[in-house]
C-alpha cells in the first residue's frame, strides 16, 4: 500500500505511544523509517519528517549523544521544525551553550498565533499528566465496577501558519493516547478485581459500591467539562506574520 500523509501520521503516533508506554523499546529504527517514507511524499510529508527527526534528537540527548542530537535537530529545522517552546526546557537545556544549537535556534521562524498554540500544547501535556495522576489517586479503593475513561482536551484544528506546529500536535496526541491506555488498564483491573471479590466470597459492599459509582460519575462529569473548557482558542488579535527569529533562549517561561 502506498504511503499517505495520514498513514505516516498514524505510524509516527504509534511509535511515540510505544515509547511513552515502554521506554525499553527502541523506536529509533521506526522513526528513521518514517523520515525516509515522509521525504518520499515530497512537500506534504516534510513536517512529519521534521517531527520524527525532533524525536530522534530528544532520544539522542537522553542517551548522552549531543552530536547526534544536534545533527537530528538540524535536519528537523531544515524540514520546518519550529517548536521553540520545547527547546527551552527538558533534555535540550544542556545544549543551550552549544553554538551549533544556538545557530539552529536562530534559524527557526514562527508566527505569533502558532507560538501561542505551541505554548498551549506544552501546557496541556503537563496538565494531562497531572490529571491522569489525580484520577489514578481518586480511583484507588473504589468498590464499583464502572470504568472511568480519562477526559482530555480536544486537539486544535485551526490551520497553522507554519507546519511545524503539526508535529507538536502529534506529540500531544501520543501522550493523550498513552495516558488513556494506562488509565483504562488500571480501571479494568480494579473493576475485574471487585467483580472477583464478590464471586469468591460474596463480601462485596454493595451500598458502598453504589456510593462510589455515584461519586465517580460526578467526578467524571467535572473532569469532562474541565477538559472541554481547556480547548485552545486563538486570539483574534494574534499576528500571523513570522517572527524573526523565535523568542530568545531564556525568554520563555516554560508552561507549568
Amino acid at each position: 500500500m502506498a504511503d499517505t500523509v495520514h498513514s505516516l501520521i498514524t505510524r509516527l503516533h504509534e511509535l511515540l505511544v510505544t515509547h511513552l508506554t515502554d521506554g525499553a523499546v527502541d523506536i529509533a529504527p521506526g522513526l528513521h523509517d518514517v523520515v525516509d517514507r515522509s521525504v518520499a511524499l515530497g512537500a506534504d510529508g516534510t513536517w512529519i519528517a521534521a517531527g520524527a527527526h525532533a524525536n530522534l534528537s530528544g532520544i539522542a540527548l537522553v542517551h548522552g549523544q549531543p552530536d547526534r542530537a544536534v545533527a537530528h535537530l538540524e535536519a528537523a529545522v531544515a524540514a520546518g521544525y519550529n517548536d521553540c517552546v520545547a527547546l527551552h526546557a527538558g533534555p535540550s537545556l544542556p545544549l543551550h551553550q552549544d553554538p551549533r544549537f544556538r545557530a539552529l535556534y536562530q534559524r527557526m521562524r514562527i508566527s505569533e498565533d502558532d507560538f501561542e498554540e505551541l505554548f498551549w500544547l506544552h501546557h496541556e501535556m503537563r496538565t494531562a499528566v497531572r490529571d491522569a495522576q489525580d484520577a489514578m489517586v481518586d480511583n484507588i479503593g473504589r468498590l464499583d465496577t464502572g470504568v472511568s475513561p480519562l477526559p482530555q482536551a480536544p486537539l486544535p484544528t485551526r490551520e497553522p501558519h507554519t507546519q511545524g506546529v503539526l508535529a507538536t500536535r502529534v506529540d500531544l496526541a501520543a501522550l493523550q493516547t498513552a495516558l488513556q491506555q494506562a488509565a483504562l488498564k488500571a480501571e479494568f483491573q480494579r473493576s475485574s478485581g471487585n467483580t472477583s471479590l464478590d464471586l469468591i466470597d460474596g463480601s462485596w459492599d454493595y451500598p458502598r459500591a453504589r456510593r462510589d459509582a455515584w461519586h465517580a460519575d460526578a467526578s467524571d462529569t467535572l473532569r469532562q467539562r474541565a477538559a472541554a473548557a481547556r480547548a485552545f482558542v486563538a486570539r483574534p488579535s494574534a499576528g500571523s506574520s513570522l517572527l524573526a527569529p523565535c523568542p530568545p533562549l531564556g525568554s520563555i517561561m516554560y508552561p507549568a
